[in-house]
Formats: structure tokens, sequence, C-alpha cells
């Protein structure tokens, strides 16, 4: 597959976010080759658009748009008391999480704001009001059951035949982290739907492959 661009790279790892180098490009990869069906590439979870920066990177490539779902309140993790919190990302005016004009930041140093799509809103809410077919769906939102789970059902099923889901955090070991993405990622594989075509670190890749999601 082919690497990112340099300023892609290094605007990736001066970004806000929590993603490795080695999940940053195996979702780089997972979102050239989807990038190939020459449909949009989704991403459920902003946040400040560490991530994003790649699949943008994939879309700019093969001249298709990265779309990014996130109403930029912060994730359960992320609230104040909690271990991921960035009081940096705290709108002091309503006192609440507000990622978005990082997000913004991010994508302009970078030069890829004309190949991405941010949608401010709740994830079940857009994929609702969604019509058409996706070539990847990377799942990366709200660690609960209740979110993740709203995210695989609201969003797998606009995936085409041959696209890929991509699904962050999973962790077999109860040890190593929360268990929702685990449970949609089995779930995903139980459908007989997906074919898992690659593992790296806490990131798992699945192409939908079948019906009944």
């Amino acid at each position: 597959m082919a690497a990112p661009k340099p300023n892609t790279l290094a605007a990736f790892q001066a970004a806000k976010g929590f993603m490795p180098v080695d999940e940053g490009l195996a979702l780089h990869d997972a979102a050239t080759d989807a990038a190939a069906l020459g449909l949009p590439l989704l991403e459920v979870g902003t946040y400040c658009g560490r991530s994003t920066l790649l699949i943008a990177d994939a879309a700019r490539e093969a001249a298709v748009t990265a779309i990014t779902v996130d109403h930029h309140r912060g994730s359960e993790e992320q609230q104040p008391g909690w271990e991921y919190h960035d009081p940096e990302v705290v709108d002091p005016e309503v006192g609440l999480m507000d990622t978005l004009p990082t997000f913004r930041r991010t994508l302009h140093k970078a030069g890829l704001e004309d190949h991405v799509i941010a949608i401010v809103g709740r994830s079940p809410q857009v994929a609702r009001a969604w019509g058409g077919p996706l070539g990847l769906v990377f799942i990366d939102g709200g660690h609960t059951d209740e979110h993740a789970g709203g995210d695989y059902e609201g969003w797998a099923p606009h995936l085409a035949e041959g696209g890929l889901l991509v699904i962050h955090d999973v962790f077999p070991d109860p040890a190593d982290g929360g268990r929702a993405p685990y449970r949609i990622y089995r779930r995903a594989l139980a459908s007989g739907a997906f074919t898992e075509t690659s593992v790296t670190g806490s990131l798992r890749t699945l192409r939908r492959t079948g019906a009944g999601i």
C-alpha cells in the first residue's frame, strides 16, 4: 500500500490523539484499499482529527471524500475527572468539551480541509439520515456498549460489499481496555457478513463479504 504523504504523517504525529503510529499506518492502508471502490470513507469519532488525517490522505489520492462524524463534546473517558480528560479542549464559555476548533486547526495545518466533510452530530442520528453506500467505516467513538453498539448498528449496514469495517481499541484481554469495541468486533465476525483481513495492535480490519448484518 502507498504510504501517507510525509507532511500528513508528520501532522498525524503532532496532532492530539491516542492512536499509535503502527495502527495509524494500518488505518491508512485500509483507507487506501477501500478508496479503490470509489465511495466515501467514513470515520466515527473525530476527536481532534489525528486519525482523520490519514483517512483524508487516502481519500485525496483516490479522489473520493473522507467524512468524519462527532458531536465534539468528548466521550465518557474524556470528561473532567477521567483518565483522558484534556482541559485544553474545554470551551471556557460553556464549560463543556469542544474539540471542533482543534480539529479544524489540525486539518488546516495538514492542508487537508478540502478533502474532508465534518459532520457535527451524534452518530446514531447521523446514521439514520445517511442514504448512500460507503467504502470504509472506521469505528472509534464512545467505548460503552451503548455507543459502540449504536455505531456498529447504525453504520455497518451502509458498508458496500467489498468495503472495509475498521474497529479501534479491540482488546481481547479485559485487563488491557474496555470491552465494547471487542464485543462489536466479535459481533461482526459472528454475523457472517465480514472476513477479517488484518490485525495491528488494537486495530482490526474486516471486509464485508456478505449480507446479514
